[in-house]
């Protein structure tokens, strides 16, 4: 399955929100900044939300993407960790976090979460041309189309 965690990263760096689900907690929206060799997902959220609680205790979570525009549709368990380093914080910073925080980056709520995945089970879909091909072949042949690449995947631990 190496080849599936190759596109998994590949396509997440086109996924603009998923939802994060720290343990016990409900999904919210999140935006994930992908770092494949820290093997993480970076999130900067506010001092008190449910991401950033459960990142403080180190605990298990969750992410689901689902997106079409990225082909890529996973549920990926893992853990959060709170990273007080200003440096990544300053490499993730962008527009749409500054939109959360009344201070900008120089807010005293900013916080940085690190979600370190474990396993998935990923699924990357066809092109839309390649999709609306294995439809039109399924309608033709009565076979079942060939939706892309399925399967369970172990993440490396970070170089």
């Amino acid at each position: 399955m190496t080849a599936l965690i190759d596109t998994f990263w590949d396509r997440i760096d086109d996924v603009r929100a998923g939802l994060l689900a720290p343990e016990g907690e409900r999904p919210v929206p999140m935006a994930p900044q992908p770092d494949r060799k820290a093997n993480a997902l970076w999130f900067i959220t506010a001092e008190g939300t449910a991401a950033h609680d459960g990142a403080r205790g180190g605990g298990k979570a969750s992410f689901q993407v689902a997106d079409p525009k990225a082909n890529l549709y996973a549920t990926i368990e893992g853990t959060l960790t709170e990273v007080h380093d200003d440096r990544k914080l300053d490499e993730m910073w962008n527009v749409f976090a500054a939109a959360w925080f009344e201070n900008g980056r120089e807010d005293s709520k900013v916080r940085l979460v690190k979600f370190t995945p474990l396993h998935a089970e990923v699924w990357a879909t066809e092109k839309t041309v390649g999709y609306l091909y294995e439809i039109a072949k399924a309608t033709v042949t009565d076979d079942t189309p060939d939706g892309g690449e399925h399967g369970h995947v172990t993440f490396a631990a970070a170089a």
